[in-house]
Formats: structure tokens, sequence, C-alpha cells
């Protein structure tokens, strides 16, 4: 099944429910970085829930970061995600395995650690960005995204994320976000409703394992509560805005002399992207025509 996101309401408007899969940018983001189990699920959370996020913001340009920085040997996990359906992301220690919980999942919590802090800076594509902090409620990623909404943006909201990933891969990743608009906040049972309902969902993946579709996923959750399916489906995918030209441009921010030191002890340059693990690399005859073009500005 496509990358993809879809939206939906109920409750005559007082429930916004969006929900996405994110297997296979998930896989790509797992082959980019070299990521563990472990490494895998927690940026693939992470990933799903900044898509999430983003999803109810108004101009294209709009985006959401979300850093989480626990006491786990993870260490930090940063995550960009827009409007546009993009994301992308990293972990810092992207090889961190640790052996599974009990009852079989991959231990995320323990990975990323339950002491910490998660900061969302949402970009509206105007003036200055929006910015939280909260701190970290178990590490297992929903559980604190879900935290942030209701203590940083006061919407009560009911939020499940999951990634499968095994011998071969990703198989199944993404999630679904209920939640309950001002017009609804007041209506404490109806918060409660939601809750209990996606509390007692069997997780995400299984369900998208089992062939459940988004809008089948939203059924089981919200049939009975008016719902109502938008008929726009948005792709969504891995995707990182670096790129040569980017790489020379920050380059010749370094100034003649940097440049002519980079020519003289390494031969050239070589960078390597954060988000993407994309490797790039200028030759000293590149810096040369950066120092040109630095000396004819001046």
């Amino acid at each position: 099944m496509a990358d993809q996101l879809i939206r939906a309401t109920a409750a005559g408007g007082g429930i916004r429910a969006v929900g996405a899969i994110t297997t296979r940018l998930t896989e790509e983001a797992r082959k980019r970085h070299k990521l563990s189990y472990v490494a895998t699920a927690a940026l693939g959370r992470t990933m799903s829930a900044g898509l999430l996020l983003a999803s109810n913001m108004k101009r294209a340009e709009s985006r959401v970061n979300i850093r989480v920085k626990g006491n786990g040997p993870l260490g930090g996990i940063l995550v960009d995600a827009g409007l546009d359906g993009t994301v992308r992301g990293y972990v810092d220690n992207p090889e961190i395995e640790l052996p599974p919980k009990p009852n079989g999942k991959l231990d995320v919590g323990g990975a990323v650690g339950s002491e910490g802090y998660l900061y969302a800076i949402r970009d509206v594509g105007y003036g200055y960005p929006y910015s939280s902090t909260v701190e970290l409620v178990s590490g297992e990623i929903g559980d604190d995204v879900t935290h942030y909404l209701a203590t940083s943006e006061q919407t009560p909201s009911a939020l499940v994320v999951g990634v499968f990933v095994g011998a071969a891969g990703v198989s199944a990743a993404g999630g679904i976000l209920l939640q309950v608009m001002p017009k609804a906040a007041t209506d404490e049972t109806l918060v409660q409703t939601l809750e209990s309902r996606v509390a007692a969902l069997s997780g995400f993946t299984p369900l998208l394992q089992a062939g459940k579709t988004l809008p089948e996923m939203f059924e089981l959750l919200l049939e009975d509560m008016g719902l109502e399916i938008l008929p726009e489906v948005q792709m969504v995918r891995f995707h990182c805005g670096c790129s040569p030209d980017r790489f020379l441009g920050a380059l010749k921010l370094l100034g003649e002399a940097e440049l002519q030191d980079m020519i003289e002890k390494d031969d050239g340059a070589e960078a390597t992207c954060h988000f993407c693990n994309e490797v790039y690399q200028a030759s000293s005859d590149d810096l040369s025509q950066l120092i040109g073009a630095l000396k004819a500005q001046s």
C-alpha cells in the first residue's frame, strides 16, 4: 500500500481525524541511516507523528520540527515534516540495539529514555515560528506527542503510531491522530470515548498488516459518530532538500582563507547531510572557483 495521508471529521466537526501510512518512507530512512531495529522504530514513529501534526497547518510551506532528547542510549531524534507531505529525520546513534520487551515489542522507550524533553517548533510560513517544550512521559513517542498536544496546544488528543521492522526491513508503519476541536473540547465524555477507543486498538501496525485501510481504521474508531472521510488522498514521502548547489553555497560562507586552507590540506572538501546521509564532495577546482567568486564580489 502506498504511503499516504487522509483526513476525516466526526461528531459534526467536533472531532478531527488524520491517518498516515509511512511504511516506504520509514524503510528509506532505515536504509539511508543504516538504522538498527529499535532506531528504525523510534525514528519511524517520530516521522509519522511529524506528518500528522503538520497536516492541520494552513500554508503550503508550513513545517513542523520535532526533537526528542531523552536519557537513553539512542541520543536525540530530529524530524522535519511539512504540510506538503515530505518528511526527513535522523537519530544520534543509529546503531544502538536493545533486547525486546517481555511482550516482544521493540523497547523504544528504553532506547529513547523516559527522562528528557520533547521540543516542537511550528513554522507557519510567516513571522516567527512557534516553539514548545514538554517533559517526556515514556520515551515511546506516541505518549510524548500526545502529552505535548494536551499541554502546549491545549488540544485533547489520542495518538497511536507504530513501526513493524523485521529481517527484511519495514513491513508496516504509520499512525492515527484523533483530536477534539475547541467547540467540543468541554465534552469530557467525548474525550474519554476517544481515548478509550484508541487504547482498545491492537495497535496500528497489526491492523495495517491485517490488510486494513485507513478508512477502515477510521470506521473502527468513529463509524457511530457521524464519520465523514474527506476525498483527498495525499501522498507522503521521505525527502531532503539538500543538493550539491546548497553544499557549495554553504562552503562559500566559510570565506577565502578557509577555502584555501582546505585546498592545501585536503585537496577538496566533503560533507554528509545529517537528515538523509547523502555525501557531497567538492574538488580543489570547485573550491578555487568559489574563491574566485568571492574575490569578484569584494
